[in-house]
């Protein structure tokens, strides 16, 4: 009898220890949503970031680790919803057209690469909840065809940086794909918006010229993405019907 007792009792206990680690599971997992949601909201509803002089002379004040202080809050920037515009003004205004152009690359490139690999942990339908209203748009686009999409959305005017690095975790974009588009479409625009704060220090024609050409670029790469990924929807197997 007791042999028959402990038989039954084995795979009951298992069973509950199986289950208990699919709790905590689903517990971490949310619990690192409810996080990440009420710091991304608090960032995006109450911090305002200071005008690109004020940044210029907060981050200069670090001296030679000026630069370092620079990538570091840009990468922050770039995990939240707030726009990284003035960050990129602010490298100009600091560094110039050159240095400050690498410097916000790097900065931006952490930061986006560190939101894909936050939505790869959360998943889904956790990033679904995140991404709120841009959910849709980059649901559609990124689960068509991920280099052409994620360079679209990255050059897309008005479209924020911040749904795309989610929504490629979330829709599985590959980190390759991901990595190549981002350094590809993100080129433009920051060189672009750092010749403008360089233009803003030291203005010529030289800046001037950076900042017409680098909007043109934009302009040309986004016509390219958007009729490469045209092809791409076009090609897609179309489901059957009914």
């Amino acid at each position: 009898m007791a042999s028959e007792h402990e038989g039954r009792t084995q795979p009951e206990t298992d069973s509950t220890a199986e289950d208990s680690g699919i709790h905590w599971d689903s517990i971490i997992r949310n619990t690192a949503l409810i996080i990440v949601l009420l710091v991304l909201l608090w960032l995006a509803f109450n911090v305002r970031l200071p005008s690109a002089d004020s940044l210029q002379q907060m981050i200069a004040s670090w001296g030679w680790a000026a630069w370092l202080v620079f990538i570091g809050t840009y990468a922050l920037v770039a995990l939240t919803p707030i726009p990284v515009t003035v960050m990129a003004v602010t490298g100009g205004l600091l560094f110039g057209t050159l240095e400050g152009s690498i410097l916000s690359m790097i900065g931006v490139f952490i930061g986006c690469w560190g939101a894909y690999w936050i939505a790869r942990g959360l998943g889904k339908q956790a990033t679904a909840r995140l991404l709120g209203s841009h959910y849709r748009t980059a649901e559609r686009h990124l689960n068509q065809a991920g280099f052409q999409a994620v360079v679209m959305l990255r050059l897309l005017p008005g479209f924020p940086y911040w749904p795309v690095n989610y929504g490629s975790g979330a829709f599985g974009v590959s980190q390759r794909d991901f990595l190549l588009a981002s350094a590809l479409a993100i080129i433009p625009g920051q060189v672009s918006l750092v010749a403008i704060g360089s233009f803003i220090s030291n203005p010529n024609v030289a800046n001037g010229v950076v900042v017409g050409i680098g909007w043109a670029v934009v302009l040309v790469m986004t016509w390219w993405a958007y009729r490469r990924w045209t092809i791409v929807k076009d090609q897609s197997p179309k489901p059957a019907n009914d």
